[in-house]
């Protein structure tokens, strides 16, 4: 067994840093979690009409309706099998905020057929998003989604382009500084930047055999819909 990002990065999984390849080898073959810590330099989002979209998605854990500087950051790869049986990493994003600290959850599933992974956002998973894994000349990696899809009890619909978005997220290893570096982006094609962020962190491991998941990490409900 080998990590679902090693499954669907196939031999190009060999052409990111060493330090990409240990973070995302995080999984149940590994029996590692990966938490990263560190400082986004800049948290930026859209013009104002953006605003109440960012606003809603936060009462599920979607995005950040906030902006700001220098804020401390915290993400959470934990791996574990869901109410379906199928491994999965959390990528909890922890915002600390003034006032309020923000969280952008989402947890990454293998697709049916390994290759690419299903990315479910929020609390309760309402989201769907296809991701696309690139690794790039210099040993970073690149990210892109696809199609979203919206799923509540019968429906599944995909998300109309005109209110959908893109999101491409970079992330290299500063081997001057030890630190890894992010940059991520969320586009509409119509309207232009939504929301993104930029910094670095710090990552350590934890041996999570025989761990129970921490709770706060698991969504509150999970989508069996790949």
């Amino acid at each position: 067994m080998t990590s679902m990002f090693r499954a669907v990065l196939g031999a190009d999984f060999e052409r990111l840093h060493p330090q990409l390849q240990r973070r995302f080898s995080v999984g149940l073959a590994s029996g590692e979690a990966c938490t990263g810590r560190g400082v986004m330099d800049r948290i930026w989002r859209g013009g104002a009409f953006v605003k109440p979209f960012l606003s809603l998605g936060t009462t599920r854990n979607i995005l950040v309706p906030r902006e700001g500087r220098n804020i401390p950051f915290k993400i959470e790869n934990v791996p574990y099998l869901d109410t379906f049986g199928r491994e999965t990493v959390t990528f909890v994003r922890t915002f600390d905020l003034p006032g309020r600290a923000r969280r952008f959850d989402a947890q990454m599933v293998l697709s049916p057929k390994g290759d690419r992974i299903l990315d479910y956002l929020g609390t309760h998973q309402h989201l769907a998003s296809e991701l696309h894994f690139h690794a790039e000349p210099d040993g970073s990696l690149l990210i892109r989604s696809g199609e979203h899809r919206f799923r509540e009890g019968p429906v599944d619909v995909r998300v109309p382009e005109l209110i959908g978005a893109t999101a491409e997220v970079r992330e290299s290893y500063d081997d001057r500084t030890g630190r890894f570096r992010i940059q991520v982006r969320v586009v509409n094609r119509h309207f232009g930047p939504l929301f993104g962020y930029q910094g670095s962190f710090e990552a350590s491991y934890t041996d999570i055999r025989g761990r129970r998941l921490r709770a706060g990490l698991r969504p509150v409900r999970e989508e069996s819909r790949a």
